[in-house]
């Protein structure tokens, strides 16, 4: 991976965002991170910056399109351009997650404008310089429960069907222009949105750093020309042991 690339990653303050976010700071990639939470997007930002890499972090909520113009104009400012964007913010709503018939249209509204409308928000606004320079790779974090349905997922399962959708017409527009638009299914891992979403887990799962190779070769010139598939991280891990 060119190690002056521009990593932009929503949800960057734990789980999957925090392993992601170390990883390409690893690689001492420039990196502009969002989440919510200010207290530990900060700390992350830290331990990037402790591992040698250039961090720009914003408090920004992904559902919001002002916050989104925010954090792209200031990751374009510092940076000038963003060559991968990880649509990695996500929230499963109540917790337990209840089934459809007890969920209420304002939790319905709310888990998919976080989980889908978000990361069409970003992507609508980071898209435009990617086409305008002919290149780009935009990575979306999907569920198995976003090709499957399963129930006790609700609405959550319901959002990652929309993105999964979304990210295959959105690879189909731009196809044959240089910008690439994936996604990924990381597997159920040990973090605190498992936790919510399986309270009484009683199997093993992985942990977030098992899942980050995939979106390093993806957002490596090795993927350049990879558009509209879905990969699970865990098999492309196994399948690449020390590839990347």
């Amino acid at each position: 991976m060119n190690n002056k690339q521009t990593i932009v990653i929503t949800g960057a303050s734990k789980g999957l965002g925090r392993a992601l976010t170390l990883a390409f700071a690893k690689l001492k990639a420039r990196l502009a991170i969002c989440a919510r939470g200010e207290k530990d997007l900060l700390k992350v930002k830290k331990e990037a910056e402790a591992l040698g890499a250039e961090v720009l972090a914003v408090t920004a909520d992904v559902s919001i399109a002002a916050d989104v113009d925010r954090f792209v104009s200031l990751t374009e400012l510092s940076y000038d351009t963003i060559d991968v964007l990880i649509n990695n913010a996500s929230t499963i709503g109540p917790s337990p997650i209840p089934f459809l018939a007890d969920t209420t249209e304002e939790d319905f509204q709310k888990v998919l404008q976080v989980n889908t409308i978000g990361p069409f928000l970003i992507t609508k606004r980071v898209l435009a310089g990617m086409l305008s320079r002919g290149a780009g790779s935009i990575i979306n974090v999907t569920s198995e429960a976003g090709n499957t349905g399963y129930s006790g997922w609700g609405t959550y399962g319901i959002s990652k069907f929309a993105l999964e959708g979304m990210t295959e017409t959105w690879a189909d527009e731009v196809q044959d222009t240089g910008v690439r638009i994936n996604m990924v299914d990381p597997g159920e891992m040990d973090t605190e949105m498992h936790d919510l979403a399986v309270p009484d887990c009683d199997y093993e799962i992985g942990e977030p750093e098992d899942a980050v190779d995939v979106f390093i070769y993806l957002a490596s010139e090795e993927s350049s020309k990879v558009n509209g598939q879905r990969f699970q991280a865990q098999e492309f891990a196994l399948t690449n042991k020390g590839a990347v």
